[in-house]
Parts: structure tokens; sequence; C-alpha cells
């Protein structure tokens, strides 16, 4: 595998809303979750160098379905759909529990999923909600902050304090811009760890 942060080929592979529609689980694979307007496609544009790989809408919320993409024939990247905007129809809201729990129980090689949240907010239910079935299925959690470049440098570190104290972390979560690119780094090497090793990662947080 190419070391963290360097990546040769990204390019999408397939949109899916059920496990039938899924690729073959023969790579070890990341998952991108988060609310439809925290920057989850910024974040994961930034990680391959890419401007538009995981497209950035000015309506958040109109992805909803799960889309796989194939990162250097060695991984897979999967960005889930967005939740918690409330202009999204009830019955289009409705439908992202079962279609992210179909995922989780496919039997993937899900080695940690990257909880994205904006640093200007305060977790919500649907923050909660969705490290406890992570953790009950055991997988491992990725939180981000971003937006960071949107608060002061005095503000940051506390902030993700908070954030870690609300969801229950046993760490503060990595803290990424999209506009400076600070952060990315830090990201990548996380990714590249969880990765890269031979089985499952097993320490996780927990709410």
């Amino acid at each position: 595998m190419a070391r963290a942060g360097v990546i040769h080929k990204a390019e999408f592979l397939v949109t899916a809303v059920k496990p039938s529609q899924f690729p073959a689980s023969d790579r070890p694979e990341a998952a991108f979750a988060g609310r439809s307007n925290a920057g989850k496609s910024t974040l994961l544009n930034a990680l391959v160098r890419r401007r538009n790989l995981a497209r950035t809408s000015r309506t958040p919320g109109r992805t909803q379905a799960l889309n796989f993409f194939d990162i250097d024939g060695r991984f897979y990247f999967v960005d889930l759909p967005g939740y918690g905007y409330a202009k999204v129809p009830r019955a289009i809201q409705a439908r992202w529990g079962p279609m992210v729990e179909g995922y989780l129980s496919a039997g993937r090689n899900l080695r940690a999923v990257v909880l994205i949240l904006d640093i200007r907010r305060d977790p919500r239910e649907e923050e909660q909600n969705l490290l406890a079935l992570l953790d009950s299925r055991g997988v491992p959690v990725l939180p981000v902050l971003t937006k960071t470049d949107k608060i002061s440098r005095g503000r940051r570190a506390g902030r993700a304090s908070a954030i870690a104290r609300a969801l229950g972390l046993e760490r503060p979560p990595l803290l990424f811009s999209g506009l400076s690119g600070e952060g990315l780094e830090a990201v990548w090497q996380a990714l590249f760890e969880a990765l890269s090793t031979e089985d499952p990662p097993t320490e996780r947080t927990t709410p």
C-alpha cells in the first residue's frame, strides 16, 4: 500500500442502496458519516486530492445512497448518506437507518468509520445514536471536527474537548480545515493505520 497520504488513483466505483449492489468485499474499507452540511465531501476530496470525487452540493441532504470509491485498487472509501438535514422529506430520512444498518450487517471488511462533525455545532441525538450503533457492531470510530477555520485558534481545543465529553470519547477528535488543509496529514495517518493493519483494530471509543 502506498504510504499514508499519497494516493495515485481514486475513482468513483458504484452507488448502492442495498447489499446486493455493493462491490465485492475484497479489501479493507473506511466509511465516512456525518450531517449533510458538516463537510463530509470536502474532507473526502481533500484526502484524495480531487476537487469533485465526492460531490458537494448547495442543497445538503441530496445524497441519499452509499457511494463506493476505489482508492489505488487497495481499499475502498464509502461515503454514507448524510443525515440530520431538516429539509429532507421524512420518508427519505427514514431510509437512512435501514440503509446504514444493511451496510454494517453485510460482513464488509470495515476498519473504521470517520465520524465528521462541524466544530461549531454541539452533537445531537443522531450522533449519539450512530455511535451506539457502531459500538454495538464493534466498529472503530475516528471522530473528525471540520470547519476549524471558522473559529479562532484559541477556541478550538476547548470545543474539541467539549464535543469529546458530549460524545463520551476517550480523547478529543482530530481537527480539519477544508480551507487551509490543516489537520489533513493527521487524519490520513489515522486512516492509514486503520486500513493497513492485518486484522481490524479492537480498540475503539464508546459513547
